[in-house]
């Protein structure tokens, strides 16, 4: 099956993981009482419905768009259900039932929170790194503003600097090493599958953390990719004088160097998909290099209780995937949601372990 599903890929919420499948998606989350909840979806990406963007270049724009929902929908799930697991406590109330928070979000909703992501990444990322370069600029570093290459190199290291800085910060919050290290147990539980290895905790175990595929590496690409884009686009395209007016100018470049990112995330998930399927090769090892330095900042080694959700996650979708079966509750995208109480439930249902060789 790791031959047919390779792009399994995953996310880390809130006590729990989340795994997507080509079809499928599941969410595990470990309860206040140490059952496992698993929450499982069919879905249909934007490629099934229209082929072409399965072609290079596109299929990365579409990835991207697709996790970013994906994951603000896990995301939001995970969040409500801890939050009514508190509430629930706090009211000493053993049989509460799921609140009305626990209710996926709509979407607009989650359309609503990618916009805002999206617009607050961008601020952080483009028009803060562009404005700085520009100061550092006028204080005589270079000359000829974004017509010379050497802004575009100082804009991009800045951007660097501002993602290392994001990430080392929140790391510091302690939720926020909870969900690396279920960070960790993703990247753990795919690569044993993917290695070919039953999914026990023993054979997780002693995987990375570290994965060439993740968003981090991804992030990191994107911003060295942005450098060569740009220092070639800008004076080839002549888009650096748009407006006689300064301060317009700069704004309308901030809005070019946004709507580029398109094809700057495109061609950054192409080198993501190339070193990843080429890892044996050292070019592509080194190439990958900074990325899985940069993923120490966002994983943390899991224990087994992690990996055991990360497990029961991939188990789930990889189950859904053998079965393919239309005519269950899970057709048409409706979430079901199953708890487990015991290990060995979790081992055997849905689905046994020896089954499910990577």
């Amino acid at each position: 099956m790791a031959s047919k599903y390779t792009s399994i890929g995953g996310q880390a919420v809130i006590e729990g993981v989340m795994m997507r499948s080509p079809h499928y998606l599941a969410v595990a989350l470990r309860t206040m009482d140490q059952s496992i909840v698993i929450r499982e979806q069919r879905w249909k990406g934007i490629a099934d419905r229209f082929p072409i963007f399965k072609k290079p270049f596109l299929r990365g724009v579409c990835t991207l768009i697709e996790s970013m929902w994906n994951g603000v929908e896990a995301l939001s799930y995970s969040a409500n259900r801890a939050m009514a697991e508190e509430e629930a406590a706090k009211a000493k109330s053993s049989n509460k039932s799921i609140s009305e928070s626990d209710k996926p979000l709509s979407s607009l909703a989650i359309a609503t929170s990618i916009f805002f992501a999206f617009a607050m990444g961008m601020g952080l990322f483009v028009a803060l790194p562009h404005v700085l370069a520009l100061w550092i600029g006028s204080a005589g570093l270079f000359q000829e503003g974004v017509q010379n290459p050497v802004f575009h190199i100082v804009d991009g290291v800045i951007k660097v600097a501002v993602l290392v800085a994001y990430i080392y910060l929140i790391a510091l919050m302690k939720d926020i090493k909870r969900v690396f290290q279920y960070h960790g147990a993703e990247h753990k539980s795919i690569a044993a599958f993917e290695a070919g290895h039953d999914l026990t905790i023993e054979n997780a175990r002693k995987y990375s953390t570290l994965h060439p595929r993740c968003g981090t590496s991804f992030l990191l690409f994107l911003m060295i990719n942005s450098i060569l884009i740009f220092s070639i686009a800008f004076p080839v395209l002549g888009l650096t004088k748009l407006s006689d007016i300064a301060f317009l100018n700069h704004v309308l470049m901030v809005l070019v160097k946004i709507v580029l990112m398109v094809p700057v995330a495109a061609i950054s998930y192409e080198f993501i998909r190339l070193s990843a399927n080429h890892m044996d090769k050292l070019f592509f090892k080194i190439l990958i290099a900074p990325g899985l330095l940069l993923q120490r900042l966002t994983t943390r080694e899991p224990d087994d209780s992690q990996l055991e959700i990360a497990l029961a996650s991939l188990r789930a979708v990889l189950a859904l995937e053998k079965a393919n079966d239309t005519s269950s509750i899970n057709h048409g995208g409706t979430p079901s949601e199953k708890t487990y109480h015991q290990l060995s439930e979790v081992a055997f249902a849905p689905a046994a372990v020896s089954e499910f060789p990577g």
